[in-house]
This record gives structure tokens, C-alpha cells and sequence, in this order.
């Protein structure tokens, strides 16, 4: 695997690393992305410049997902449930990506079988469950590294606490989560979005 565990699980994961770990189960993880329907989450984002940006996070399923950044950031990632959107309104300009052709596509699509594009990540704590995820038919995909903590009150068992996403060109960026909300009502107007371009009016 190509990105660094240790440090990974050090960023997202706050207990202490003990001997012996279990098995993780990739079938519990699968559970529990099934059985999220809906989730928000305050979220603090790291590039691999170091640059941190916080913000919240919705997400809907099959196929919605918005990252609303802190006041001043002009910047908004938001899936409509076909794309994935990256729209910068400093400079006017937006660009597009299917949803299945994000690292993202793992946490939004609930139909999606884990078996043949994951596996599980040693953690060496028990209560900490680590998948690697990249389909090896389109490497262009990218691959997202999640991170969970057991949680008998969480979906499935498991609370996601964050993950490492890496596209195609190297890019890589950490995401860590807090103040996880499953399952409540989520409108579907929270996934609409003013086209930053010129002479344009979707909302």
C-alpha cells in the first residue's frame, strides 16, 4: 500500500495502539456503509501542502455529498447524484467528475460490493478498523483510505472517522471527522449549487 498507516491512523484515530488486533471484518464495513442513509459531520481537511480547512459535511444516498466550507473559502464540492462537482467562485470556474470516478464513489453508492476493489489494513488496535480501496480496472479512479472506530451506537458497529483520499495525479487529501449525525432527515435541496461561471443561472 502506498500511503503511510501509522501516520494516517495517528491523525484520525485517537486511542493508543495496543499488540494484539482482531481480524477486521470487511463485511462489517460493508454493513455499514449500507446501512447509512444519511450522515452530517463537521470535518477538518488536510493537503498534502499542509494547507487545514474545516467546514461541514452532508451526505445522502445514492450519490450526494456537500462540502461546505468555512466563511471566506470560496470554494464547494457538492454531489448531485450523478457528479461530482468542484466549483470555485474566486475565478469563476467549475469542473466535473462522475460520481464512480471519484475516490468518493466508495461512501456514496450503498449498492457497491467492497469485496473485489478492498481490503482491511492492519491497524494493531482492536478498536480501530482501516479499508484500502481502489478499483484495479480504472486506476485513474484514484484509491481512498477509511479509518472507523467500533461503536455499538454507530451504523453497522463502526463510526467513520475520516479517510485519506488519493486521486490520479498524486494528490492527497486527509479528511477527519467529528460530531457524526446518522440517518436523519436530509433535504435534497442541501445538494444544490449556484454555477459560479459567467452568464449562468443554476442554483
Amino acid at each position: 500500500m502506498s500511503l503511510r498507516y501509522p501516520t494516517l491512523l495517528a491523525a484520525l484515530a485517537a486511542p493508543a495502539l495496543v499488540s494484539a488486533a482482531p481480524v477486521a471484518d470487511l463485511s462489517l464495513v460493508q454493513k455499514h456503509l449500507q446501512s447509512v442513509e444519511s450522515m452530517t459531520a463537521s470535518f477538518t481537511q488536510t493537503d498534502r501542502g499542509g494547507k487545514v480547512l474545516t467546514g461541514v459535511l452532508t451526505l445522502k444516498k445514492p450519490g450526494k455529498i456537500r462540502f461546505q466550507y468555512e466563511k471566506g473559502v470560496p470554494i464547494l464540492i457538492v454531489g448531485d447524484g450523478k457528479s461530482l462537482w468542484f466549483l470555485d467562485y474566486s475565478v469563476g470556474q467549475k469542473q466535473r467528475w462522475p460520481i464512480g470516478g471519484s475516490p468518493l464513489g466508495i461512501l456514496l453508492d450503498p449498492s457497491r460490493d467492497m469485496r473485489g476493489i478492498a481490503s482491511v489494513v492492519p491497524t494493531g488496535n482492536p478498536e480501530t478498523v482501516a479499508v484500502d480501496a481502489a478499483d484495479p480496472k480504472h486506476p485513474e479512479y484514484g484509491r481512498i483510505s477509511l479509518v472507523f472506530v467500533r461503536n455499538a451506537t454507530a451504523p453497522g458497529g463502526l463510526m467513520l472517522q475520516g479517510w485519506v483520499a488519493l486521486d490520479s495525479q498524486n494528490n492527497r487529501t486527509t479528511i477527519r471527522l467529528s460530531n457524526q449525525r446518522f440517518n436523519a432527515p436530509v433535504s435534497n435541496s442541501a445538494f444544490q449549487w449556484r454555477d459560479p461561471t459567467p452568464a449562468s443561472g443554476r442554483k
